[in-house]
């Protein structure tokens, strides 16, 4: 049985910020990664299409890179919202992050057809910036590793 992600911050965005590519829910095109909790760990869950192939039987590294941004940010927005004193699903806006930098390893081929699972450790650096360390798992395997610098984004991050 797949694991699924019942609440994820990214279900909190106000629409206006809910476009991502990646994390988007507002986006029909998009991936749709979806960020959670689990225990003091977060965790985005991610079953690539056929069309996110590299060499047949192997995920695009764009994919992987794309899903390690998006968990990263999304990681760092459930640790600034717990700060504040509240949790995903409470009716309060969560902080939205923008990416910093964005660092990949690729440590062996992705397999496609498996459900991917990126587990992120969030570490403040700064009141308004925030480091992730990423693995993303295929089944019993690390094939990625990532690390993201997310920033608080800034107030005038619109086209408003």
């Amino acid at each position: 049985m797949e694991e699924k992600i019942v609440k994820a911050i990214q279900d909190d965005y106000p629409e206006e910020f809910a476009w991502c590519f990646g994390c988007g829910r507002m986006n029909e095109d998009g991936h749709h990664f979806r960020t959670a909790l689990d225990g003091d760990q977060t965790i985005t869950i991610y079953t690539p299409e056929p069309e996110h192939t590299a060499i047949p039987g192997f995920v695009y590294g764009g994919v992987i890179a794309s899903l390690i941004d998006c968990h990263g940010t999304g990681s760092a927005a459930i640790a600034l919202h717990r700060k504040n004193g509240h949790e995903i699903g409470d009716g309060t806006e969560p902080p939205r992050f923008v990416t910093g930098s964005l660092k990949v390893d690729f440590l062996r081929p992705t397999p496609q057809g498996t459900p991917l699972k990126a587990i992120g450790s969030v570490e403040e650096i700064h009141p308004k910036k925030f480091k992730v360390d990423v693995e993303v798992w295929a089944a019993d395997e690390c094939c990625a590793k990532g690390e993201v610098i997310a920033v608080v984004m800034p107030a005038n991050f619109t086209n408003k």
